[in-house]
């Protein structure tokens, strides 16, 4: 597998896993980060979608995912720091621009998930200016692919149970 597939693959997890854990357990263990508190603004600092637990699915796996790929765990953990940093920052700037958690914002949910995690690891990957742009815009079209079919998923289990 080339670099920047195993890039791709740890910020597609690292990513994707905190959607997966609020699917398979729902209310639990849904503290928001932010604990509740209010930025200076009066709004909160990051929202309700912003849980520990999605924090920790992200920080527990992508190292395990990482070792699957044949690649030191620590650049699991590195990927996952990196899109996890990307995704509070893009909420932080939501929360600022009045956009309610979960609400898409083109570009800003995608960019800095994926481009911070493929900067920090370029040096450790070999992966060139050109990987890292292939990096951001595949995963721009899979999360933009990928995050109706969650929304419905999320729903359909909401019905049956």
């Amino acid at each position: 597998m080339t670099p920047t597939l195993q890039m791709l693959a740890l910020v597609v997890w690292a990513n994707g896993v905190p959607v997966l854990a609020r699917l398979l357990l729902g209310p639990r263990l849904a503290h928001p980060l932010d604990g509740g508190r209010l930025f200076r603004d009066g709004r909160p600092w990051l929202g309700t979608s912003k849980t520990w637990r999605g924090l920790g699915a992200a920080l527990l796996t992508t190292p395990l995912l990482a070792a699957l790929l044949g690649l030191p765990w620590l650049l699991g953990l590195v990927a996952a720091l990196g899109a996890m940093s990307g995704d509070l920052l893009a909420s932080f700037i939501k929360r600022r621009l009045r956009r309610q958690p979960s609400e898409p914002v083109l570009f800003l949910d995608e960019i800095p998930e994926a481009l911070i995690p493929a900067v920090l690891l370029m040096a450790a990957l070999d992966l060139s200016a050109a990987g890292v742009v292939i990096v951001v815009i595949a995963f721009a079209l899979t999360d933009l692919l990928l995050t109706p079919f969650a929304g419905r998923l999320r729903r359909m289990i909401k019905r049956i149970g």
